[in-house]
């Protein structure tokens, strides 16, 4: 399923959370938090909408490489008498150069969402907020994971939920959660509708679980999509009003 859609669906679950689930507080940054949570589980792939967002730093890291290997070069080339260390220093520089150089979108992408997962690491070690490393952390790994692999499970889901429920204590925010882990589920639900399906269980079993309705990419599987959101919409919408009635 699109990105657009999971975002979608994500948010209007959010607003199912905030509108049903007794003694949670409605909020807009809970919903906001719901649909960022939706888009986690793609994570794993490089070109996915959060990939892009949170890989802020893509657009360095090949120049990063390419620099290092020019000071490298430099050091080399000034200081190191001649000798094995001076070889090992140039071809060192050279390396660095041409992975820079080499480095395509995707690749790119993983090292800054490495490099963006290590400073929210680090953060939370400085803030001693738990929660926010092992946020770090999740970030840092799940792009060198197979798509719809580890982060399409029922236990990155219960993961992720913990995470919020560690950001519940710490930040005194009621309903954190609640809204992580209903926007992460219902990533996993919604690509269970389409003909790939999910892993749930993974490595306990790889049995993929799916009722395949949608051909991702496809244009009958586009308007599908668009139909779910709106059909979920106007349910959520009746639910909330429904409750509130009473």
């Amino acid at each position: 399923m699109r990105g657009s859609s999971h975002l979608a669906i994500g948010l209007i679950t959010g607003v199912a959370v905030a509108g049903l689930v007794p003694n949670v507080p409605f909020s807009v940054a809970g919903i906001a938090l719901a649909g960022f949570s939706s888009l986690a589980p793609d994570l794993d792939h490089p070109n996915s909408r959060l990939s892009k967002r949170l890989g802020f730093a893509q657009q360095y890291v090949r120049w990063a490489f390419v620099l290092v290997g020019a000071a490298l070069a430099a050091y080399t080339h000034f200081l190191l008498p001649l000798g094995p260390d001076r070889r090992l220093g140039f071809t060192a520089a050279l390396a660095f150069g041409l992975v820079g150089v080499a480095m395509q979108g995707g690749s790119v992408r993983r090292l800054a969402l490495l490099f963006t997962g290590l400073c929210t690491v680090v953060a939370g070690f400085y803030t001693e907020f738990l929660w926010l490393s092992m946020l770090g952390a999740f970030i840092a790994v799940a792009p060198f994971t197979s798509h719809r692999s580890w982060t399409h499970t029922i236990w990155a889901a219960g993961l992720w939920t913990y995470i919020g429920h560690l950001a519940n204590y710490t930040l005194g925010w009621h309903g954190v959660a609640w809204f992580a882990g209903a926007g992460y589920l219902s990533h996993l639900v919604a690509d269970t509708l389409t003909k790939a399906g999910v892993k749930w269980l993974m490595p306990i079993t790889d049995v993929c679980f799916k009722i395949p309705l949608i051909r991702t990419g496809a244009a009958s599987g586009n308007a599908l999509e668009i139909v779910i959101c709106v059909g979920y919409a106007v349910l959520v919408l009746g639910m909330v009003l429904g409750n509130m009635s009473f």
